[in-house]
């Protein structure tokens, strides 16, 4: 099946929020997601937003996405392209997708002078886990990510 990828738009909202909603529960989290097509024209589209966003389409039909921005490297001194979801539906995993998609945001990360291109994947997605030692991705085990969120994040600023 041949796949194209094309730049998301405004009006891409609603599918990318299904998708975002696809996802959530594929991660046992379909409970946490806030968003609102909304809140996602804003937040990718809207002024001073620092995300960008993709559509894959198979045949002219929607089939995933991926959303990434731009974190820095200070030891680097460069923008690093930091993929934040990448979604593709049942129907076409397995199909190259995935990778067309990786390939495509690696090519942005060159394109734009990115030294790194990063991401991160739940430590039980197997399938996902085997692509991207597939494609030579190395796990960056040192590293422990941490996360203030919620009314923790509001009493550690101290506006709660």
């Amino acid at each position: 099946m041949p796949f194209t990828i094309r730049p998301a738009t405004p009006d891409d909202a609603g599918t990318i929020l299904g998708f975002i909603t696809e996802l959530a529960v594929y991660e046992k989290a379909g409970h946490e997601v806030e968003a609102t097509e909304q809140t996602i024209r804003a937040s990718i589209f809207g002024e001073g937003a620092v995300t960008e966003a993709v559509i894959l389409e198979a045949d002219g039909t929607p089939a995933g996405f991926a959303v990434w921005f731009y974190n820095y490297s200070t030891w680097q001194a460069k923008n690093g392209l930091y993929l934040e979801d990448l979604y593709v539906s049942p129907d076409h995993r397995g199909s190259g997708a995935g990778k067309l998609l990786l390939k495509h945001l690696a090519k942005v990360a060159v394109d734009k002078g990115c030294g790194r291109f990063e991401w991160s994947v739940l430590d039980w997605n197997e399938p996902a886990i085997r692509v991207y030692d597939a494609i030579g991705a190395e796990p960056q085990t040192e590293w422990i990510r941490y996360r203030l969120s919620g009314e923790k994040l509001k009493v550690f600023a101290g506006v709660a």
